[in-house]
């Protein structure tokens, strides 16, 4: 498995209408220093469908200008579609959305 193929793994195991932040995924793959390499592996996902990367934020709760499937305002939509509020246009309420821990994918 690569390491693209456990952060799609990781973000499947996040409940709709919960959030993670990449450092959780990072951690759930086995190494919390890959924040950005899970960033690389969500903008490339191959199944957008499927695997729920609007579903990633950043560590303060903001969603991605990056966000490779419509942009900030579109992952905004999304998550508010799936009832995840938010404390202003661009930041998820941490603190009611973050899952507080996802299972391992080695």
């Amino acid at each position: 498995m690569t390491t693209f193929d456990k952060v799609y793994e990781a973000v499947k195991q996040i409940p709709e209408g919960s959030v993670a932040t990449y450092g959780q995924i990072a951690e759930a793959i086995g190494n919390k220093r890959l924040s950005r390499v899970v960033g690389y592996a969500l903008h490339v996902n191959p199944q957008p469908g499927v695997i729920p990367c609007h579903r990633v934020v950043k560590r303060d709760g903001e969603v991605s200008a990056a966000f490779a499937f419509g942009g900030a305002n579109r992952q905004a939509e999304l998550l508010k579609a799936e009832g995840v509020s938010f404390v202003d246009e661009l930041h998820v309420d941490m603190a009611a959305h973050r899952v507080r821990a996802l299972p391992m994918v080695l």
